[in-house]
């Protein structure tokens, strides 16, 4: 079984996500394996918050430049975009970017 810490790897900070914030949904990157009732109890387990709907996308790999001849490439990843409940509480962690 995975650990909470492995499925959540990192928040996702950037402006269209920090607006998101507003309407209580919060971006995370997380494992590329991890389904999302999986990330549901994770950050239910973390944050001690209720998750209501939990919306994922896989991001490819770009290519990048080196200089040189071998192309090299950005690792692909998946983000996962957190709908919590009305009556939920917010996500401290978020609340002195905002």
């Amino acid at each position: 079984m995975k650990n909470i810490y492995d499925i959540i790897r990192r928040p996702v900070i950037t402006e269209q996500s920090m607006e998101a914030v507003a309407d209580k949904k919060y971006v995370f990157m997380v494992d590329v394996d991890a389904n999302k009732t999986e990330i549901k109890a994770a950050v239910e387990q973390i944050f001690g918050v209720k998750v209501a709907k939990v919306n994922t996308v896989r991001m490819q790999g770009k290519a990048k430049r080196t200089g040189a001849y071998p192309v090299g490439k950005r690792p692909e990843y998946k983000k996962a975009i957190v709908t919590l409940t009305a009556d939920s509480k917010t996500i401290e962690f978020f609340e002195g970017m905002v």
